[in-house]
């Protein structure tokens, strides 16, 4: 997978080519391609985006609104608790972190379930990890809809399963072609099929009458294959969650979720999902032993008893992010609509004319440099966004309303200075 322009910014202590200065470390002289490792990751670049210090920061979409001091003094007062016992395992299955899960869940999606319904893991990461250990594998196919979530191949090839993409449609922003999506299915025969909505890094959702086709569509005896939907961003979109399949889809449905986006709690890294009680039974197989530490438990505990608290920021998200939409739109930008915490703007004018009918300025350059040129100035202007490697496009995280204006203003900037906008 090749790098984007942010994940190549170097950083603090780096060498000239990127890399970091290890001369002066035990073994620093030793490098990558020295060591033994698998073929198909040489040349691979890690996953990461840039952590740079700057103080408008729009670039991984994280929730811009600290926990409330209600859930910072509870929090303190039950790590307390637990710090007495921390010679000990945790508990090993989570199941008071699963109640409060399936008690969540249950309220917020409107779909009845219980702690045998749920599954939970450092990160929705580690939760899409064990579930292609389980179902992915060697011989096997991962199937995606790209652009989409970044990880869901490199968590593929790391398991040794076969990732194919399947490409959404830009001109219907980035929405999913069912015809061709069925037809690759059909065509691939994939054991997992991934579904992210809302989509990132787009917005858009997918309506449950189309994931019931796709859920159809792996049925087949000629696929057998599961459906894993990625509701990582569900809680900013107001529609109905895939959830509401469980009932009829029990065996081919995961449902992946996370409290890393919507929660104000990135840093808990806490992820899980919701399905059948025979996929828990799956998972157990191969997860790592006591893998949620006591402390992660017992903080998204905590954050999902106050979890009115910390949602109480979503609607103030959605009306920043209609606000910075309908701005964006008006210096020019064409805005893919998101029900997510983002939006997917374009930044670069299409390769034949722009809105003048004139040739693209710098055409001699590629679409991929003059889309890391657009990132650049942005942050050149004191605005760290995300470049995810699609060409032409830029993602900003919606944040507090002095950092939209912040990013709105470089925006307008760069606006005026590329013609071809507007």
């Amino acid at each position: 997978m090749a790098p984007t322009n942010d994940d190549q910014k170097l950083s603090r202590g780096s060498g000239e080519d990127g890399t970091a200065d290890k001369s002066h470390t035990l073994g620093g002289n030793v490098t990558l391609d020295a060591l033994p490792l698998r073929e198909e990751f040489r040349g691979e670049t890690a996953y990461g985006a840039p952590q740079l210090e700057l103080d408008v920061r729009l670039n991984t979409n994280e929730n811009p609104y600290p926990p409330s001091p209600r859930i910072v003094a509870n929090l303190v007062k039950e790590v307390e608790k637990v710090a007495s016992g921390l010679n000990r395992y945790p508990e090993r299955d989570s199941v008071i972190l699963r109640q409060e899960l399936a008690q969540y869940v249950s309220g917020q999606t409107g779909v009845a379930v219980t702690e045998d319904n749920i599954w939970a893991a450092n990160g929705s990461n580690e939760v899409l990890q064990e579930l292609l250990q389980a179902f992915g594998g060697p011989g096997r196919r991962a199937l995606g809809f790209t652009p989409s979530y970044s990880m869901h191949p490199i968590l593929a090839a790391g398991t040794h399963t076969e990732f194919v993409e399947c490409p959404r449609q830009e001109a219907r922003g980035f929405s999913i072609d069912i015809d061709e999506a069925t037809a690759a299915i059909k065509n691939y025969r994939p054991s997992v099929v991934f579904i992210t909505t809302p989509n990132n890094p787009t917005g858009g959702t997918t309506s449950l009458d189309n994931i019931r086709v796709l859920l159809d569509a792996v049925s087949d005896p000629d696929v057998d294959g599961i459906v894993i939907v990625d509701e990582a961003y569900g809680e900013f979109d107001d529609g109905p969650s895939a959830c509401e399949l469980l009932k009829d889809y029990p065996d081919r449905l995961v449902v992946s979720r996370t409290m890393s986006k919507a929660f104000d709690f990135a840093g808990g890294r806490l992820g899980y999902f919701v399905a059948a009680p025979a996929f828990v039974e799956a998972v157990m197989l191969v997860r790592l032993p006591y893998h949620l530490s006591a402390l992660s438990q017992a903080a998204a505990t905590v954050a999902l008893r106050y979890s009115s608290d910390t949602l109480a920021s979503v609607e103030k998200i959605i009306r920043e992010r209609e606000r910075v939409q309908d701005s964006l739109q008006k210096l020019g930008f064409s805005v893919v609509p998101s029900k997510s915490n983002f939006l997917f703007f374009k930044v670069i004018p299409d390769e034949s004319t722009n809105s003048s009918g004139e040739a693209p300025a710098n055409g001699d350059a590629s679409r991929r440099e003059l889309t890391q040129a657009a990132w650049q100035e942005f942050l050149d202007r004191g605005v760290l966004i995300r470049d995810v490697g699609v060409d032409g496009y830029l993602r900003v995280t919606i944040g507090l309303p002095t950092e939209n204006d912040e990013f709105l203003s470089a925006a307008g900037q760069y606006a005026s200075e590329h013609n071809g906008l507007r």
